[in-house]
């Protein structure tokens, strides 16, 4: 048995990117690389959604998918993250520097884009679909899911192991 490896999925409120960024993972996960021995989460940087549903639309979006995330609860990144999880990934560069900032000092949790592991991806963050049609929760979920198959296959390569069918 391999060690555990946190990763934390985060966007601002936790109630659309990151979650389905933590459902669409655990997925691909699940599918491909169950060997792995992973801590999967999300959450956000502000707290404004703490306790909530993800927004409707992501669950939509996400049940659209086989991937249920409406039993996630909005929560808000906390110290004892960077100390329980190796890698936090961001949906975008603000909360890439939200994270840098909360970051303590004698920390080594890894802070990453999300999509600097997409394969033939030109965009570097996962755009925020809050204010804008359901149209946009699919452009997130397909973001994260190539996003998070790259990650899988970086994590997979760094531990030896081949992807299953």
């Amino acid at each position: 048995m391999y060690y555990m490896t946190g990763v934390l999925f985060v966007c601002m409120g936790n109630i659309c990117r990151s979650p389905t960024a933590e459902g669409v993972f655990r997925k691909l996960q699940s599918q491909l690389a169950p060997q792995l021995n992973l801590q999967i989460d999300s959450a956000g940087t502000h707290a404004y959604h703490v306790g909530q549903q993800p927004d409707k639309r992501a669950i939509q979006t996400a049940s659209r998918h086989n991937i249920d995330i409406s039993l996630h609860r909005g929560r808000v990144v906390s110290c004892e993250d960077f100390y329980s999880f190796d890698y936090m990934l961001a949906m975008d560069n603000e909360n890439l520097s939200n994270l840098q900032q909360l970051r303590p000092v004698s920390c080594n949790t890894q802070l990453r884009l999300l999509l600097e592991f997409a394969e033939d991806c030109s965009l570097k963050e996962v755009p925020d679909p809050y204010y804008g049609g359901s149209h946009g929760f699919e452009r997130v979920l397909e973001l994260t899911r190539q996003g998070g198959l790259g990650f899988l296959k970086y994590l997979c390569r760094s531990r030896g192991i081949a992807l299953s069918d």
